[in-house]
């Protein structure tokens, strides 16, 4: 797969793969294309060349809203909640917007609700919510939905370092708990190498290398080049 603009390769013969009850992390440089091949993944941008596929079906040419009723949600970096709604109803609207009646919405964020924790805050304003706590919301709505797979863009961005781990658990209940594939973009290499099962590294729009944690903890050229010649050594690291 690739993708140009204006005579930029943003990506170049990309070949990627997400399954299910697995946990991917993408790291790469600023520019890499890690961000543009999610816009590609989840149909807000479409490749210059190749297809793309969920389920073993062509939806390439998909927009955003079929994708994720067949089974692709996604979370952004800023959260994207709906400040003036409650928690309860940021989550129901996940489900909504794939076409479930309101009362299996409510169903859904109810049993959401109890998964992630976030009882105590349901009747709450989602944006006067810590920023943690934020950051579940966004992933509750994104479960709302039932999908087979979800996408995080720099869900960790902000985070104080106390709620790293608690937010770990988090992307490992999407995974254990929900059965859906995770793809995670993240900055916090540590947080990567924690949760993902294996590694995907992107630079200058091609993929360096690919592998399980460790495996990629000991390429060299992934070490020089975005772990420090000493591999990963802080919490957070430039990816």
């Amino acid at each position: 797969m690739a993708r140009s603009f204006k005579g930029v390769q943003a990506l170049r013969g990309v070949t990627f793969e997400l399954g299910q009850h697995e946990v991917v992390g993408l790291i790469g440089p600023n520019g890499a294309g890690k961000t543009t091949l999610i816009n590609l993944m989840t149909g807000f941008d479409l490749p210059t060349s190749g297809t793309i596929e969920l389920g073993g079906q062509d939806v390439t040419r998909w927009r955003p809203a079929r994708r994720a009723k067949a089974g692709l949600a996604r979370t952004f970096q800023h959260g994207h909640l709906f400040g003036g709604l409650s928690v309860r109803e940021n989550i129901e609207l996940g489900a909504l917007g794939v076409g479930a009646r309101s009362g299996e919405a409510r169903r859904r964020a109810d049993d959401l609700l109890d998964a992630l924790e976030l009882r105590a805050h349901a009747d709450v304003r989602a944006r006067l919510l810590p920023h943690g706590e934020q950051r579940k919301v966004g992933v509750g709505r994104a479960l709302a939905s039932r999908p087979s797979y979800v996408l995080m863009d720099e869900p960790a961005a902000g985070l104080a370092e106390s709620d790293i781990e608690p937010f770990a658990q988090v992307i490992r209940s999407v995974r254990d708990g929900f059965g859906a594939g995770v793809l995670i973009v993240d900055h916090n290499i540590a947080l990567m190498m924690e949760v993902s099962d294996r590694i995907e590294v992107l630079d200058q729009g091609r993929t360096l290398a690919r592998g399980t944690p460790e495996e990629i903890r000991q390429n060299i050229d992934v070490a020089a080049a975005y772990l420090g010649s000493s591999g990963v050594t802080g919490a957070s690291a430039g990816a």
